[in-house]
């Protein structure tokens, strides 16, 4: 007889969000790999073995009782990396961090997609035995490289030129992304292309939405192109269009973009922060600052030797991340705490 798995999320309602990625790849990782083992149900109202929420939603709080099955809950975000992601008068983002991390000690099993965020939450009252490292995971049958001569046609369709270097950027245009890092380098590098693939997911709420909304509707400079929030069925396409992914975010927990270029084998560009250690280890390209960011991508523009060895870092993290891996640290995890918990 299966473990019934009931799936509790919203997280794919908004469009542009690395929370909704991750809940459909883990998803259709469980259906595909362990579905001899687990039955898994989207937003039941029935009682099931294990409940698994993947977004904070408050209907999702109410059904989290321990009646409707053991608690599990995703932890995509801390209470500080809401800081430059949304604005909120001040009242009311104390109360939603607060609200959040109520969620997060009502479940009796909190999965983390970075292990360095463990101690974080432990100094925020969570218990350390109640926390699970699983990285995120996607699948390299939706991303995958493209034969170059194949991508012409998707820089036609966004009007990107054809025989110029292409940096790309993803993710909501908010402050910890980095964009306005991201547009001065664009600035600063005349003789490539940048590209940002991503938009306002949170609209009015976002962090620094005024002052990012003018520059998303007129870039500064002839090179830097906002293409919009792209469906995640056609991004597999962008990250091939593109050479390399450049991310100049300030705060991270363990963006799906990154294994998604990887899968695609391009090389990996990062604001030196110290998440990516323990998770990407010597695995990408590192800046601290702009100057150090435009001196690398130019490199990677003229030297195809340093690309090429940067593009097999990447091909590092697609191999470790693989789906037998996951799907056996999710598999080991939800049957572990089903016997644990099925005598209580």
């Amino acid at each position: 007889m299966k473990l019934v798995i009931n799936m509790l999320s919203k997280a794919d309602s908004v469009e542009g969000q690395g929370v909704g990625s991750a809940y459909i790849e883990q998803v259709n990782l469980v259906k595909e790999e362990l579905g001899d083992i687990f039955e898994v149900r989207i937003n039941s109202k029935k009682k099931a073995d294990i409940v698994h929420v993947h977004s904070v939603n408050p209907s999702f709080y109410l059904r989290f009782k321990k009646k409707n099955g053991i608690r599990v809950m995703y932890c995509h975000f801390l209470p500080e990396t809401l800081k430059g992601s949304i604005k909120l008068p001040k009242l009311f983002f104390n109360i939603y961090c607060k609200y959040v991390m109520s969620f997060y000690k009502k479940a009796e099993y909190l999965v983390v997609v970075n292990p360095i965020f463990i101690e974080d939450l432990v100094k925020l009252g969570v218990k350390e035995d109640h926390i699970k490292y699983i990285p995120n995971y996607v699948s390299k049958s939706q991303f995958y490289p493209i034969p170059k001569e194949e991508t012409a046609s998707i820089r036609q369709k966004y009007n990107i030129p054809l025989d110029k270097f292409v940096v790309l950027g993803c993710g909501q245009v908010q402050t910890r992304k980095g964009v306005t890092d991201f547009v001065e380098v664009a600035k600063n590098n005349p003789d490539i292309e940048f590209v940002w693939a991503g938009g306002f997911s949170f609209k009015a709420i976002t962090d620094g939405y005024n002052e990012l909304k003018k520059i998303y509707e007129n870039p500064p400079c002839s090179n830097l192109h906002f293409i919009g929030i792209i469906p995640r069925t056609e991004m597999n396409e962008i990250f091939n269009m593109a050479d390399c992914l450049f991310m100049p975010s300030y705060n991270e927990l363990f963006p799906m973009s990154i294994l998604e270029a990887a899968s695609a084998s391009k090389p990996i560009l990062l604001r030196d922060l110290d998440l990516y250690k323990n998770i990407l280890w010597d695995n990408y390209l590192v800046g601290t600052n702009n100057e150090e960011f435009s001196e690398c991508i130019r490199k990677l523009a003229v030297d195809k030797t340093y690309y090429e060895q940067s593009c097999k870092l990447s091909d590092n993290i697609s191999n470790y991340y693989s789906k037998e891996n996951v799907a056996k640290l999710w598999k080991d995890f939800y049957l572990s705490i089903y016997e644990k918990n099925k005598n209580n």
